[in-house]
C-alpha cells in the first residue's frame, strides 16, 4: 500500500513539473516529465488496484 502511495505522490509531483515545463516552453523537460507521469502513473494505478480489489500481492490478469 505504501509503495502505491509513494508512486502516486511521484506522479502528482511530476504532473506539476510537466505543467511548469510546458508553460516555460522547456520541451525536453516536458518529455521526461511526460514519460515519468506515464510510467509511474500506470504503476501506481495498477498497484493500488491490485491491493484494493484483489486483496494483496497477486498478479492482476
Amino acid at each position: 500500500m505504501v509503495l502505491g502511495l509513494i508512486t502516486l505522490a511521484i506522479t502528482i509531483l511530476s504532473l506539476l513539473g510537466l505543467i511548469v515545463s510546458v508553460k516555460t516552453k522547456n520541451f525536453f523537460a516536458a518529455g521526461f516529465a511526460f514519460v515519468t507521469v506515464a510510467v509511474f502513473g500506470w504503476f501506481s494505478v495498477r498497484t493500488l488496484f491490485a491491493i484494493i480489489f484483489t486483496g494483496g500481492g497477486g498478479v492482476v490478469a
